[in-house]
């Protein structure tokens, strides 16, 4: 994610956020923190993190809540080092009588880029509606970027 730095372009921005959404996808921790200065800042709904260790700590603890974790990226908005990202994701948790509940995040995230074209500030609003397998988007074998969102969902 390093390898495009600002001033972004349309095109260079739509390629950063979907590197970044690839790169999420992987549910690794370590792997995602790179894309991050070593000294970032996050807000992630309510918690707020500093430096790395603090995020890769922080998404351990996420990614082993939010089973089947499948997350789409969109270009909302971008200015010089600055870009702001639409995104969904559907993950479920297992209850305790063994069943399934998924969920759909929906949200946004505001990104501040250092000159080296990592991130250096993350933002992120969402919010978690309870969905039925039925309503799910992601499912297995499905691409995420290629799946009709409509504007009842925007």
């Amino acid at each position: 994610m390093a390898g495009i730095v600002p001033p972004f372009t349309a095109e260079t921005a739509q390629q950063k956020v979907k590197i970044a959404q690839d790169l999420w996808n992987t549910r690794n921790p370590e792997k995602v923190s790179l894309a991050y200065t070593p000294d970032t800042v996050w807000r992630n709904r309510d918690s707020f993190l500093k430096g790395r260790e603090e995020v890769v700590r922080f998404l351990a603890k996420k990614w082993e809540k939010e089973n089947g974790y499948r997350l789409r990226k969109e270009l909302f908005a971008f200015m010089d080092n600055k870009i702001a990202v639409q995104f969904f994701y559907e993950w479920y948790e297992t209850k305790p009588d063994g069943m399934r509940q998924w969920y759909r995040c929906y949200g946004l995230e505001d990104w501040t880029f250092a000159e080296d074209g990592r991130m250096k500030k993350r933002q992120m609003s969402g919010n978690d509606v309870p969905i039925s397998e039925e309503e799910r988007w992601f499912k297995d074998g499905v691409d995420v970027n290629s799946f009709p969102i409509s504007d009842k969902h925007l």
